[in-house]
């Protein structure tokens, strides 16, 4: 059966699909194209990595619609059923014949090889050479933004621009503007032996009925579109006769039953279906208004915020005995859970069933790092015991973390349905991880969950468990793969010298935290939970003894860099009898990271600076702030200076302390720290987290729940969230303070390198060609840029052909300060415009209005 699918999630090794009907499937890594699946033979034969074989997720991405064949359907222990689908073209065009193409002819490709001017592409037809020109794939690769070039085994949806020599040769296209406004007509000759999904048609209505509509289409095909299909607005305005614009979303090989959707986001090829916003998924709503019943299906819901939800007959009731149909009348309420969302069907999957209302997990996301849970055993293998913790959701205790010493023979121990109680070490829901122990001393602990850097102050004690023990010391683990090392020296009051014949793997300590350094993810630690701090590491242990605190937190002083180092400044705050020394990190310097580079490379040991914002003073260890949005949030008391002052909705601002694969930490005045999750970082989709952003980025963030138990605090970094109200303003007051920067920049630049500060880009200097590199581009000097590194792109030479030696005239494009390049053009439409300068007082003065 062929179908129009939707990517849901992409691991290493499948894609996971949304199919129509609130259907899933998925596609194994082996189902991609035949040249993908050589290309992992290849490697696995080779045994080492393959420079041309990309990974799944850096070709697919989550939203894109693609085209799927039923390769299989098995059913699993718990009754549900798995299928199996191929997007390989040879299967999904498989009823193609080369006669049979024709130009405007929409279908699937897969890049089969690069070659010099564009891509080869595999279209599954027999006899059949497909070429795609680099000038048709370019704006596809932009929009795509998985890299410069498109990848072997990469899915495409392929428009047939021209067939030549009766179809053996055909020129692709897969430009989105094309694709778009492509629609299938009668001229392609399209048959029922080879209809493809995601074609969009124009399409005649035949009968109305409440289940849905029968239509015709390309003269002589017959389509349903069923309730879930029809376009929600208009939905009760169909009549016989009607022409409307459909997609086909699926085509039977036997029955030849064609189905297909009204729904607006499939009416133009390539579109994308509308995405849950990730806070519903899991949501517990207490009215949701019937708006149809069907007695063979379900019921269809109107939901708090307006959209449509389905729930299945088995999600209506708890047995089928205690269904009664009378409570389904249109406009009666029931209380509900969104179990899911169907991409394909954009509407929530509810349940009405009161144990799934309850549940405490739903989904992978919903759990976290150190939390407690119930499950049943599934299974006992080798490597250790499955448990399933919930519907949909398994966990895996490694043989290591069945009990607090080593089990030969854990079958004696559980057996398979036994309700366990487990403590989660590890859970990475994007690949469906979750990783258990049965450790009753972790299970029972009450001291804190360690389960970042960030977390590991001086001084604290919890448990780990003993994960490797050598004649340097211990290695410690802890929870979500955190780990550190005990040394030698702090392995026990007495002197050790086998630890490996006193430790064992497994074993659950008590360790202390003596040192931390979070963004190189290293740990030190101690079994001596005792220790006091060595005088030569004022860092290692902070003292029960309070120290005396001589700055208050938000407190202005002026200060005098000591000290240059390779993470920050070594300042002595001025004004102070005791000469007191304290600390600005790098990334402290500005409420921008790049400026903070800038500044730092640019001040010297002597320097004055100004107005800096005490951040932490622990006694022996200050730390100072320069960013400027941080101060103005204290200075205007829009901070928490502890816990309990925190309300959901407040907007705070803050810095990034840590960036992880699944969120972001950050950082706000008085210690307060926040996690924003992966969904709620950015408007946009996020695959990579680094992409987003980095550690000292200054940020507004709002708060969306708090754990009091837990002291957790849990934010959403949206800019649609974020803004007070006035975002103009708030924009050009970033702007405005943004340039006094540059232009404090400028002035410490000009004591220094003033050769630096006379390039502004668009600037015609004189230049002398030092060296033609090998790759088209040019290296410059001049006396008037001594001492910089002066750079053109091949691109950027023009047409012109230039040796060392040679004079010639350029024009600056950009000058980085921190690295000392400059970058030029001597491109003929860049020289001749008329030059165009803007003053610096101009560009102040503009803000300075735009704000006043």
């Amino acid at each position: 059966m062929l179908l129009l699918g939707c990517i849901k999630e992409v691991s290493h090794y499948e894609l996971a699909v949304s199919l129509p009907n609130g259907l899933s499937g998925f596609v194994p890594v082996t189902q991609i194209s035949d040249a993908y699946s050589k290309l992992l033979t290849e490697q696995v034969a080779e045994g080492e990595l393959l420079e041309e074989l990309n990974s799944l997720p850096d070709m697919f991405s989550p939203g894109t619609l693609v085209r799927c064949i039923v390769t299989s359907v098995e059913k699993r222990d718990d009754g549900s059923r798995s299928v199996k689908l191929s997007i390989d073209p040879k299967k999904v065009n498989k009823g193609l014949s080369s006669t049979a193409l024709a130009a405007g002819m929409l279908l699937s490709g897969s890049v089969l090889s690069v070659e010099d001017h564009g891509y080869l592409i595999d279209i599954g037809v027999t006899g059949t050479h497909a070429f795609l020109p680099q000038q048709k794939a370019k704006n596809y690769i932009k929009a795509a933004k998985k890299g410069p070039d498109l990848k072997i085994g990469q899915n495409l949806n392929c428009l047939i621009v021209e067939v030549k020599n009766e179809g053996r040769v055909v020129c692709l296209s897969v430009d989105r503007s094309e694709v778009a406004a492509s629609v299938a007509t009668e001229r392609q000759n399209w048959a029922l032996s080879n209809l493809l999904p995601g074609l969009v048609v124009k399409a005649r209505v035949q009968k109305v009925d409440p289940l849905g509509l029968k239509v015709t289409f390309l003269s002589y095909f017959t389509g349903i579109v069923d309730f879930m299909h029809m376009d929600p607005e208009k939905s009760m305005s169909y009549s016989p006769d009607q022409v409307v614009k459909a997609c086909v979303l699926s085509v039977h090989p036997t029955s030849r039953a064609v189905r297909l959707t009204l729904r607006p986001p499939f009416l133009h090829a390539g579109g994308a279906p509308r995405q849950l916003p990730a806070q519903r998924m899991g949501a517990v709503l207490e009215e949701a208004t019937v708006k149809a019943f069907y007695k063979q299906f379900g019921a269809v819901f109107e939901l708090d915020d307006g959209t449509l939800g389905f729930a299945r007959l088995k999600h209506l009731s708890k047995t089928r005995k205690s269904f009664k149909p009378g409570a389904f009348k249109e406009g009666c309420k029931h209380k509900c859970r969104i179990i899911d969302y169907s991409l394909m069907d954009e509407m929530c999957i509810v349940s009405l069933k009161h144990q799934v209302i309850e549940a405490r997990f739903l989904q992978y996301q919903d759990i976290h790092s150190g939390d407690v849970v119930q499950g049943k055993v599934v299974s006992l293998k080798p490597i250790g015991m499955q448990v399933k913790v919930a519907q949909g959701i398994r966990g895996l205790v490694p043989s290591l973390h069945l009990s607090d010493v080593i089990l030969k023979q854990p079958e004696k121990k559980y057996n398979i349905g036994d309700e366990v109680k487990c403590r989660v070490l590890e859970c990475n829901p994007g690949g469906k991880k979750l990783i258990l122990t049965l450790k009753k001393s972790l299970v029972q602990s009450k001291l804190p969950v360690l389960s970042n850097y960030e977390d590991a102050k001086p001084g604290l004690i919890t448990h780990g468990f003993v994960v490797c023990a050598r004649e340097f010391g211990c290695i410690v683990k802890f929870y979500n793969d955190v780990k550190g090392l005990v040394p030698k020296n702090e392995l026990g009051s007495e002197p050790i010298s086998c630890p490996d014949k006193v430790f064992y793997e497994g074993q659950v300590l008590k360790v202390m935290v003596l040192k931390c350094e979070p963004q190189q993810e290293r740990l030190l630690l101690s079994f001596r939970l005792s220790s006091k701090p060595g005088p030569e590491d004022k860092w290692k242990y902070t003292p029960k003894k309070k120290q005396e605190v001589k700055y208050q937190i938000g407190q202005i002083v002026d200060v005098k860099i000591l000290k240059k180092k390779d993470n920050g400044l070594e300042v002595s705050i001025l004004e102070d009898e005791d000469n007191v020394v304290a600390w600005i990190p790098t990334l402290h310097l500005s409420d921008f990271v790049a400026t903070s580079k800038l500044l730092w490379h640019c001040l010297q040991e002597g320097d004055v600076l100004p107005r800096v914002m005490c951040l932490s003073d622990k006694g022996q260890h200050i730390i100072l702030s320069r960013k400027s949005a941080v101060i103005s949030a204290v200075q205007e008391e829009q901070v928490v200076r502890s816990f309990s002052e925190i309300q959901p909705g407040m907007l705070l601002t803050g810095y990034v302390r840590n960036v992880m694969p699944f969120g972001v930490f950050v950082e706000f005045p008085f210690g307060v720290t926040g996690l924003a999750p992966k969904v709620s970082m950015s408007d946009k989709f996020v695959t990579d987290t680094k992409d987003h952003f980095v550690v000292g980025q200054t940020v507004i963030a709002k708060v969306m729940s708090i754990d009091e138990e837990k002291q957790r605090v849990l934010l959403n970094l949206k800019v649609s969230e974020c803004s007070s109200g006035d975002s103009a303003a708030e924009s050009f007051a970033l702007l405005n303070q943004y340039f006094k920067e540059l232009k404090e920049i400028r002035n410490l630049l000009n004591r220094g390198e003033p050769s630096i500060c006379e390039l502004v880009p668009g600037k015609r200097v004189h230049l002398v060609v030092q060296d033609v590199r090998k790759d088209g581009s040019a290296l410059f000097s001049s006396s008037s840029v001594s001492g910089l590194t002066v750079t053109a792109t091949h691109y950027h030479l023009g047409d012109k052909n230039i040796a060392p030696g040679e004079k010639r005239k350029a024009f600056v494009l950009h000058v980085d300060a921190l690295t000392s390049e400059v970058y030029v053009s001597l491109r003929e439409e860049l020289l001749k415009q008329r030059p165009k300068r803007v003053s610096e007082s101009s560009v102040f003065g503009f803000v300075s209005f735009c704000l006043s």
